[in-house]
């Protein structure tokens, strides 16, 4: 009878163990252990839709192409003919310095050329009558040398009393500052009666932009993120006075000149934009986006579905911090019995805020569980933590 009983005992052990095996296949395929039914969590929908990754940056509004207008000769200013927003035309008028001096100066000079040309007349008739003398060696070749210099001279003279006037003349038509290209007026630096001098530097009078229906973005770019950012990629920004309303731009230049500010090194990207409708002006401030990197047609889950650990597998070393393009993971959708099931998933890029994953047991409009639910009552009805983060503007 005692046999009989420990043989018993012995197979409701084996059956016991048996038991227990089960159970812990079940939990190592479910991703960790049951969590009690009761217990209800934040969920998300995973959706199929195009993630960007991009690189942020500040920068300036400026024309494509500005040119300053000086003056090269010293004056008083007469008349300024153009102001602020202005449009005008190459060769226009600006400003006019008062002529006086300058018509004087012309005046000098046009004697000087006279007088230069009554010498060089006079030295020729010179040597026109004393050639036939020396022709007939009434004359040394000595004797005869100095009309022949005279003549020179004089010429010399006259081509240098020519320059002058020449000079004096340019000089006057400078007292006349014309547009030196077709575009609008976007800074005036000069009145009526003002003094202006002419010297190394010359004073700017006007800037002229070329073309205000094209702009430029000159973007500071970190040091880190500098060597993401290539020619041609386009390029989200918005403005403070436009603050919903986002403009598209891209890449046009990588300057490689650095610039070093409180020890922090950026290197100036060069960004060209329309601006058809002329709501960009010169000196805005830009917020960019940079965008380094589009995945079209991607199943896009929240970060914090792919951090998410049920409590009973905390600890065990299952759980990872973040995971790396390439590497394989893990989310959890509940159940209709309120228990977690595990879905492997592999990563690819993230956002910040998405990421693309890619998963045989995955499909678009799953719910996966981000964390639980603090208040412990179960979401709201068409309540998606997905939408209201996609909704949220992404770096």
């Amino acid at each position: 009878m005692k046999r009989l009983t420990r043989t018993l005992l012995s197979g409701s052990g084996a059956l016991v163990l048996l038991v227990a095996a089960v159970l812990a296949l079940l939990v190592w395929r479910s991703g960790g252990p049951s969590e009690a039914p009761g217990r209800s969590y934040l969920t998300a929908t995973v959706e199929r839709g195009v993630l960007q990754r991009t690189v942020s940056s500040t920068g300036t509004l400026a024309a494509v192409e500005t040119v300053d207008v000086g003056t090269e000769v010293s004056g008083t200013v007469a008349k300024v003919l153009a102001d602020y927003n202005d449009r005008v035309t190459a060769g226009q008028v600006l400003a006019v310095l008062k002529p006086d001096l300058f018509n004087a100066a012309v005046a000098d000079a046009q004697g000087v050329v006279d007088q230069a040309a009554a010498g060089l007349e006079q030295a020729r008739q010179d040597l026109d009558r004393n050639r036939p003398l020396f022709e007939k060696a009434y004359l040394s070749s000595q004797e005869f040398l100095p009309y022949r210099t005279a003549v020179a001279k004089s010429a010399a003279a006259l081509a240098s009393a020519q320059a002058g006037l020449r000079r004096a003349q340019t000089n006057l038509a400078n007292a006349t500052i014309r547009s030196p290209i077709a575009g609008t007026v976007i800074q005036r630096s000069v009145d009526a009666g003002q003094t202006v001098a002419a010297s190394l530097n010359t004073p700017t009078l006007f800037v002229i932009a070329r073309d205000l229906s094209r702009m430029q973005i000159e973007a500071a770019v970190d040091e880190t993120d500098i060597g993401q950012i290539r020619p041609g990629q386009q390029v989200r920004f918005s403005v403070q006075t436009f603050p919903d309303r986002s403009f598209l731009g891209r890449v046009r230049q990588v300057r490689l000149q650095p610039t070093t500010l409180q020890n922090v090194v950026t290197y100036t990207v060069i960004v060209s934009a329309d601006n058809e409708q002329g709501l960009l002006l010169p000196g805005m401030t830009a917020t960019l986006d940079f965008v380094v990197e589009e995945v079209s047609d991607a199943l896009l889950v929240p970060n914090a579905a792919l951090r998410f650990r049920p409590e009973a597998a905390k600890g065990r070393g299952a759980a990872t911090a973040t995971a790396k393009p390439g590497d394989s993971s893990q989310v959890f959708i509940e159940t209709a019995a309120g228990t977690l099931q595990r879905v492997p998933v592999s990563v690819g890029s993230s956002d910040g805020m998405l990421t693309v994953v890619s998963s045989d047991d995955l499909q678009a409009g799953a719910t996966v569980v981000t964390g639980y639910n603090p208040g412990g009552d179960k979401p709201k009805a068409g309540f998606s933590l997905f939408g209201a983060m996609r909704g949220r503007p992404r770096r």
